[in-house]
């Protein structure tokens, strides 16, 4: 997994608190590999919160591909691996639903058999957060302090949703920003049509369903969708390009960040 961490510029970085909590990102595939300045903005933005955060260079893929193919043994050994890598973590973020849905879910099913790695598996899980998820209810964060001029709508995850109970933190996070105009997706928890390893196997069906995703999403005028999961923002983003549709697509950590550097400019006009 690559190390990005040393490219992160401490654009906003507070000063190291007494007692700061203790965060290990969790980057995924997607993020790590398509998509890494999600990673950054999570990054920088647990800084900004006043935690320390740190890379563990021995994480991988959480297994879930392997998992949801039927290659349980194989994926077995990712998570044992994954599991390893974040023994000594206080705290795991994550800018996946998805991912850490797959850790909270199944790392204690595939070691259903082995009962020291069970209980490991589930220490993981249990210090494990999706990030919206990390932000209202372990850090308590109530005033971001953000302003984003914009009409954004919102894609919720199906993973997010139905595996973690994440409904209403990104949406929490999001009204708190000043200036935004929130509209509603009409139909907004009807799956992308991604589903990882499904767009694979059903790509017919899958199209379908991202077409009609990407109809909503364009009936609302909305200029920017954001959403949790690289994956679902991937594919919908994809299908909004080739229908020549002209928005931005963000990941929430995106939308946050740019909404605190456009306060910080808004009320530090001399800053360097």
């Amino acid at each position: 997994m690559t190390c990005f961490m040393a490219d992160v510029r401490p654009i906003y970085l507070k000063e190291k608190r007494v007692n700061s909590l203790k965060v290990s990102l969790f980057i995924t595939c997607l993020a790590d590999q398509l998509f890494p300045e999600v990673g950054e903005s999570v990054a920088r933005l647990l800084h900004r919160f006043g935690c320390e955060v740190d890379f563990p260079e021995r994480q991988t893929c959480c297994g879930q591909p392997a998992f949801n193919s039927g290659y349980q043994d194989e994926a077995r050994e990712v998570a044992r691996n994954m599991i390893r890598a974040f023994e000594q973590s206080e705290y795991v973020v994550s800018p996946s639903g998805s991912c850490v849905g797959m850790i909270h879910h199944y790392y204690p099913y595939l070691f259903r058999d082995e009962p020291q790695w069970r209980e490991r598996a589930e220490a993981f899980a249990n210090k494990t957060y999706e990030f919206s998820q990390f932000i209202v209810h372990v850090l308590g964060t109530d005033n971001i302090r953000a302003t984003f001029p914009h009409s954004v709508t919102y894609h919720p995850s199906c993973h997010a949703a139905r595996l973690l109970g994440v409904r209403e933190e990104p949406m929490q996070l999001l009204k708190q920003i000043e200036g935004i105009e929130l509209i509603e997706l009409n139909k907004k928890e009807d799956c992308c049509g991604f589903g990882g390893t499904f767009s694979v196997k059903m790509p017919d069906m899958s199209e379908a369903m991202v077409a009609e995703k990407a109809h909503h999403v364009s009936e609302t005028n909305a200029e920017v969708l954001v959403g949790t999961d690289m994956g679902c923002l991937m594919n919908i983003q994809g299908r909004l390009q080739k229908e020549g549709r002209n928005i931005r697509v963000l990941h929430l950590a995106q939308l946050l960040e740019e909404g605190i550097r456009n306060r910080d400019r808004a009320t530090e006009p001399n800053r360097a």
